[in-house]
């Protein structure tokens, strides 16, 4: 039976921090109602501090909920010796840190999906001694290694690798301590996707002629994060040329203006890069979607011929953004694009030949950078995606 249909999927998270701040590292993993092991994750975070720390932890095991297809339906339980982050995940404590909203906010932007599937997610608190895997596998990302193991295989999932792609066989842990990535290839793109707004932090669709609020205070921040990050990437990659694109929404201009000034460049627009249209839906909370129209949300994410009155399909945002990936990618170079996360969901989809349902368990988070590398011969790797290290300084 594919997927998490019907079943009680636990999630035991927990990070560290040693100093506080200091070397910080999470640990996460999941197990079926039976308490069998399906999957581990841990990875370090540089300097953070341990409330940081959990909460990533928390991010990656519902984040590994979702990659291997458990939500459908599924009973969601997290199990933490944190009681801070239960207690405000629950809703009963306020969340005063800014960097714990953000943190909050992307672990709810997970449970929005796991909710689109028609699962549940809730919380519960457990004392240290009975949360030792989790903590085993915090350590381990706090000594600087980074575990991903899966013990099912992903609904859909390829026996043989492509071209760039390194498939890890099923119960295999991949260690890495690469830390300061570079790119090669003959096309370098760079995609960021923009900071956030309002109308984010309250979950609102925001789509291609909606009403296109610009970045926030916070939003603001994250894009200049973002661009400082994006200078080092290049730095770090060595010679090339570099151009800016961006879609022609407010928030996007506003993230790859920060990039290009950092870069000392203008910055081009291309409408292709704009967000997916959501015609009536526009401005519309997700929760009260999820609550009222369940059935319609599940057809535009999984259909791709069905649109929202004056918003767009599935198709017609593919085929935009394939047009727009193609002139990207025939300039050479480095490509820094500023974008949104429908439009990436559709080049990772692409690029890793998944279906587009699947690419929705691919975390692309507000400010995040996600690169690519292409050859002349016709490879493409993926060099890393969702990657966020640069907003943890931000307070």
């Amino acid at each position: 039976m594919p997927g998490g249909r019907g079943r009680r999927v636990v999630v035991e998270a927990d990070g560290g921090s040693r100093g506080n701040p200091g070397a910080a590292g999470y640990g996460a993993l999941v197990r079926d109602g039976t308490g069998r092991l399906l999957a581990e994750r841990a990875a370090p975070l540089g300097t953070a501090s341990n409330n940081v720390a959990e909460y990533s932890g928390l991010i990656e095991g519902l984040r590994a909920v979702l990659d291997l297809d458990l939500a459908t339906g599924a009973s969601v339980e997290v199990r933490m010796d944190s009681k801070l982050v239960v207690e405000q995940m629950s809703g009963r404590w306020k969340i005063k840190h800014e960097d714990m909203r953000r943190l909050a906010r992307e672990a709810q932007d997970l449970v929005a999906q796991i909710e689109a599937a028609g699962g549940t997610v809730r919380y519960q608190w457990i004392p240290r001694t009975e949360n030792a895997a989790a903590d085993r596998l915090s350590n381990d990302g706090m000594d600087g290694r980074t575990v991903r193991r899966d013990l099912v295989e992903p609904p859909g999932s390829r026996t043989e690798p492509t071209f760039g792609e390194v498939k890890a066989p099923v119960g295999e842990v991949v260690f890495s301590t690469e830390t300061d990535p570079t790119l090669e290839g003959s096309c370098r793109l760079i995609l960021v996707r923009h900071g956030v707004t309002d109308f984010t932090r309250s979950h609102k669709l925001d789509g291609r002629g909606g009403a296109n609020p610009p970045l926030n205070d916070e939003g603001l921040a994250q894009a200049a994060a973002a661009a400082g990050a994006v200078k080092r990437l290049i730095d770090r990659s060595g010679p090339t040329t570099v151009k800016v694109v961006t879609s022609s929404l407010t928030r996007a201009m506003q993230t790859g203006g920060a990039v290009a000034e950092a870069l000392g460049l203008t910055p081009e627009v291309d409408r292709d890069w704009d967000e997916q249209g959501f015609g009536d839906w526009d401005g519309r909370v997700m929760a009260d979607l999820v609550a009222e129209a369940g059935a319609d949300l599940l057809a535009l994410r999984q259909d791709p011929a069905y649109a929202r009155p004056g918003g767009e399909s599935r198709t017609q945002l593919t085929g935009r953004v394939t047009e727009a990936l193609g002139r990207a990618v025939a300039r050479g170079g480095t490509v820094v694009v500023a974008t949104h996360r429908l439009p990436l969901m559709v080049v990772l989809s692409q690029v890793l030949g998944i279906d587009a349902n699947r690419a929705w368990s691919i975390a692309t988070a507000p400010a995040s950078l996600t690169a690519l590398e292409f050859w002349p011969d016709g490879g493409v790797q993926v060099a890393f995606v969702n990657d966020t290290h640069h907003l943890h300084e931000l307070t």
